[in-house]
């Protein structure tokens, strides 16, 4: 059903219509800019990086194949876009200031959240490094879903997997970040997967 109206929208834009193009950028803007997150982790570098993905993806609308799969064209337009970045970028990037420590990956402390701001640091550098130490394959859906909170629909639109590989993906990657972060000192209560019900 989305696909079908992303390839409605791509149409559109083909033929001239820019609030189609606009309507896109509304529903992917936040997938798009979680996977910038992904890559480089710092506001300016990740406004950057989204603002180019959607013009690549603007320029090159014409040479899309298939409009029904515009997610995982973006997707692909994101990831290179980042790459390409951040060769660029590199020394200024180590510059900037990280995103602060939010809703960056969504945990709910349970019982014995982090009552200091260092120790809330802490845990969120905990958390950053049980995702970097993720298999590949798990490490993007749990960003999208735990940093903009995207349901399962919405990943696997962007992502090409299905909504129960997703599904599979995030159960599996909550499980292994569980066993991480108990490697890294952090009790059962101290870090609990925020699931949005969505």
């Amino acid at each position: 059903m989305h696909q079908d109206k992303d390839a409605e929208l791509v149409f559109r834009c083909l033929e001239g219509d820019s609030d189609a193009y606009r309507v896109l950028v509304q529903r992917y803007q936040a997938a798009v800019y979680a996977t910038a997150f992904y890559y480089a982790g710092r506001y300016g570098a990740t406004e950057d990086i989204s603002q180019e993905a959607f013009w690549a993806a603007y320029r090159s609308l014409p040479h899309l194949k298939d409009p029904h799969k515009f997610g995982v064209w973006l997707k692909e337009i994101t990831t290179r876009t980042a790459a390409n970045w951040l060769r660029k970028n590199l020394p200024r990037l180590r510059h900037e200031t990280p995103l602060p420590h939010r809703r960056t990956v969504s945990l709910e402390d349970a019982r014995q959240g982090p009552t200091t701001k260092a120790e809330h640091g802490e845990t969120f550098e905990r958390v950053q490094l049980a995702i970097d130490a993720l298999p590949e394959r798990y490490r993007l859906p749990v960003v999208l879903r735990y940093l903009q909170e995207l349901n399962y629909e919405e990943i696997s639109r962007f992502t090409g997997e299905s909504r129960d590989e997703i599904r599979g993906i995030l159960h599996r990657a909550s499980r292994k970040l569980r066993e991480i972060l108990g490697d890294h000192g952090a009790t059962e209560g101290d870090a609990q997967w925020h699931r949005a019900g969505k």
